[in-house]
């Protein structure tokens, strides 16, 4: 591969002034609304690290690298050392090996041992690993810092584990879109600097002062949620809002198209997927089962229903939950489960691509943003059903607390207490009342 294309790509290189010239860099800044990812602060860059960054298309990955290059040249990096390539133009693990080959015969020739290598759509170039793995082995990368961003096929195909002993001080990092806090702080400036600290804990004492503290906000913050309801955290759709007052169909299409062809890349029908997809837009929030969504598609299979959730959560566009008996906290993976969207402008995005309307969204989507934000803060999101219900429902070590979704200005206590499941809080869409655990659904999510 020519040097001049690299030099093209990297134009620090011409000196750190030249950074301004990125052609991403550079949307970044045209943005009204900018977003700084906070994991930009825990990035570690210690060599030998092999770092992996993970999330959907559009959420901002390749932003977060730019903003990484910028903080280090910034510190005084030299910007020789510093290399970025976008991996889509790449076919396969040979010219991969080109790629890298050409820029370490360039720094070489400058005397550079220490290397910030950021390769990005790394999943594009078939078996890219090979590469990787080979560089590794061979001691060629035993003083750089490696980063390599990936969406679809990295987390399907478990492809990061290909490395087994040769991440050195490397981490994975999980690159979402925005949260609702994230969004508030993004949006109201003045808002971020009164906002408490995150919850640490799910303690009623905790959560009783924090929420206390947001509540002369409370108006602002419900404004907010509702404008979080037609943006989701999309940094491109949320400046779509703000500087058309709608989320614009070249954006929907976008998303469309990235699904689409990351669904080709891994062998599967994105007619296939859009059934499934259409099936769950119109029985979210209910409890499914894969037999139910299976009558009606065109190819009637419960495995082939179950094979494309599973890539669709692998894809970070929705998340399966499970039932759990709360007598004894485990969780039984054959009854019928719940699926929740990632991100609320997956409903708007599902609507058009699947030509449907999804009747009560914003209930719908409501109950599918606290499932998501606690899917966020504690991994595993659960639910249970029996005669009575709750919508969501978190295991901390051997302690279940529940949430029920309670869009609506008057709503009771749910007040179900089953085994280790004790504590429920209903969130509400204004009222609140401590003593019964009633709070409002953005204050709640704010604090997540």
């Amino acid at each position: 591969m020519e040097l001049s294309i690299l030099s093209q790509k990297n134009p620090w290189w011409k000196g750190k002034e030249h950074f301004e010239e990125d052609e991403d860099y550079r949307k970044w800044k045209e943005k009204q609304i900018k977003w700084v990812p906070k994991i930009l602060e825990d990035i570690e860059l210690k060599p030998f690290s092999l770092n992996f960054i993970f999330g959907p298309r559009q959420a901002g990955k390749t932003t977060l690298i730019k903003l990484l290059i910028k903080k280090l040249l910034d510190e005084g990096k030299k910007p020789e050392s510093i290399f970025f390539f976008r991996c889509d133009e790449i076919k396969d693990y040979k010219e991969l090996r080109e790629l890298l080959e050409t820029y370490l015969d360039f720094r070489k020739n400058l005397g550079i041992k220490c290397s910030y290598i950021f390769l990005d759509e790394i999943t594009f170039p078939r078996e890219w690993f090979r590469t990787i793995k080979s560089f590794i082995d061979d001691g060629i990368f035993r003083e750089d810092v490696l980063f390599l961003s990936g969406s679809t096929t990295l987390e399907i195909r478990k492809e990061a584990e290909y490395f087994p002993g040769r991440r050195g001080f490397g981490k994975d990092y999980l690159l979402l879109p925005l949260s609702f806090r994230e969004f508030v702080e993004v949006v109201n400036p003045k808002i971020k600097e009164k906002l408490p600290e995150k919850l640490k804990s799910i303690e009623k004492r905790e959560i009783e002062e924090k929420i206390l503290k947001l509540i002369p906000f409370s108006e602002e913050l419900n404004s907010i949620l509702e404008t979080y309801f037609i943006t989701g955290g999309f940094p491109e759709a949320i400046n779509d809002y703000f500087k058309y007052k709608k989320v614009r169909e070249e954006t929907i299409r976008t998303i469309i198209s990235w699904i689409i062809t990351d669904l080709t890349k891994i062998d599967k029908s994105w007619e296939n997927a859009r059934e499934v997809l259409k099936s769950v837009l119109i029985k979210i929030p209910s409890a499914i089962s894969w037999e139910n969504i299976a009558k009606e598609t065109t190819f009637k299979s419960p495995k082939t229903v179950s094979s494309y959730l599973r890539v669709l959560n692998s894809m970070f566009i929705l998340k399966i939950t499970y039932h759990i008996d709360p007598n004894n906290t485990i969780v039984e993976f054959a009854k019928n489960k719940k699926i929740n969207f990632l991100d609320p402008l997956f409903f708007k995005v599902f609507e058009e691509w699947c030509l449907i309307e999804v009747e009560r969204k914003t209930e719908k989507m409501i109950e599918a943003i606290v499932a998501s934000h606690l899917f966020r803060r504690f991994k595993d999101v659960f639910f249970w059903k029996d005669g009575s219900e709750v919508d969501c429902i978190i295991n901390l070590k051997n302690k279940l607390v529940g949430f029920e979704v309670k869009w609506s200005e008057k709503p009771e206590a749910k007040k179900v207490f089953v085994g280790k499941l004790k504590e429920i809080y209903t969130l509400s869409k204004n009222k609140l009342d401590l003593e019964n655990n009633i709070i409002p659904t953005a204050l709640m999510l704010a604090l997540l």
